[in-house]
């Protein structure tokens, strides 16, 4: 019993030494982990509930429809699927059997499961409908936000290091026109000259001929190319505003006493700018990362349909018109699993660049 008790406490002393200790990086980043898997759950459930608000369904629509026109074999049809998919129970119940975790009538099969769902529009499964367009979606808000930083960054610290050069003010000028100009505009602007200098084809994210087809290296050149066009429509405005915040903060924290101070003791230059003024002006640069991700699909709906872009906001959309509540659902719970990993990516950024948000986090609890 001794040496049982024992090799029970050593393995404890072991697991309690290899866990991260609290204020470090990996304790930091296992809270934040942590917290999604709640919080991913309870925003399911607020999406299911919303769906569910607006009166009638796609099914309830299409059987009064169908029994209007004496179509009954259709609507018995529509009505097996209504119970098959559970849509006569509860809304908590179908909510439970939509998510997995309570049986339906085809046993437990839900998110958990791997089961996204009916799409009653489409007469199809919602992994079918959405299979491509998340792998489209992923890509192109993923260039998006690389396209954002990488021209922001440059732009926003030569602007608030050179205030007064001329380069300066054309920089800002271009900013405030990159914020006014609507998106669909420019898209279309930029549509015709890709097509006119370049011979891309008018909208979409690949050649007509690649549509359908198994990808290969022509498909995803074929992509790449078609990529340029969007991710400058769509990140045109998130490049103006992330390059203005960030010269904002700079030169705040340029005027600071402690950057007078270093300057007398003779650190001037980049070094003086790279020292201390960026890392922390780059604090709500690095948090606005979690924003971008869910922004650019919900904010991207309209340069879509004018793209002629086969992504997810389009077809959330069409989903929301139709009443489609499954494929809508699981749309708007992508778009939040998408908000959750911005955050956790910038939330791990900023604990990594500035080690007072994880130790301002260790003291909230």
């Amino acid at each position: 019993m001794k040496a049982a008790r024992a090799v029970l406490e050593d393995g404890l002393a072991l697991l309690r030494r290899a866990a991260p200790r609290e204020g470090t990086f990996g304790a930091y980043a296992l809270r934040r982990l942590g917290a999604m898997a709640p919080t991913l759950l309870v925003i399911s459930l607020l999406i299911f509930l919303l769906v569910q608000l607006p009166p009638g369904s796609y099914v309830g629509n299409e059987i009064l429809e169908l029994k209007a026109r004496g179509e009954g074999a259709a609507a018995e049809r529509i009505a097996f699927l209504e119970a098959e998919y559970d849509l006569d129970k509860p809304i908590l119940e179908q909510y439970a059997i939509w998510l997995g975790v309570w049986p339906g009538a085809r046993g437990f099969s839900g998110l958990l499961e791997g089961d996204w769902g009916w799409s009653f529009a489409y007469e199809r499964p919602v992994s079918e409908v959405v299979g491509e367009a998340i792998v489209l979606t992923v890509l192109v808000n993923l260039a998006t936000v690389i396209f954002i930083y990488l021209a922001a960054f440059p732009i926003g610290l030569y602007a608030a290091t050179r205030p007064r050069a001329l380069g300066a003010g054309g920089l800002t000028f271009l900013g405030y026109l990159g914020l006014a100009v609507p998106n669909f505009l420019l898209g279309l602007i930029l549509l015709y000259y890709a097509h006119a200098w370049f011979g891309l084809s008018i909208g979409g994210l690949m050649e007509p001929r690649f549509l359908g087809e198994p990808w290969s290296l022509a498909k995803a050149g074929s992509v790449l190319a078609h990529l340029v066009v969007p991710v400058i429509v769509i990140g045109t405005a998130g490049t103006a505003a992330m390059a203005r915040r960030l010269r904002a903060n700079l030169l705040d924290e340029l005027r600071r006493p402690y950057v007078r101070a270093a300057a007398a003791r003779g650190l001037t230059g980049p070094r003086l700018v790279l020292r201390y003024p960026l890392k922390v002006a780059l604090n709500p640069f690095i948090s606005d990362i979690g924003t971008h991700l869910p922004a650019l699909v919900s904010g991207s709906v309209i340069v879509s349909v004018v793209l002629n872009l086969p992504t997810l906001g389009p077809v959330l959309l069409e989903a929301l018109r139709s009443q489609d509540q499954y494929l809508a659902a699981f749309i708007l719970v992508f778009v939040a699993a998408l908000t959750l990993v911005g955050m956790l990516v910038s939330d791990l950024l900023l604990g990594l660049v500035d080690p007072r948000v994880r130790f301002g986090a260790l003291k909230e609890r």
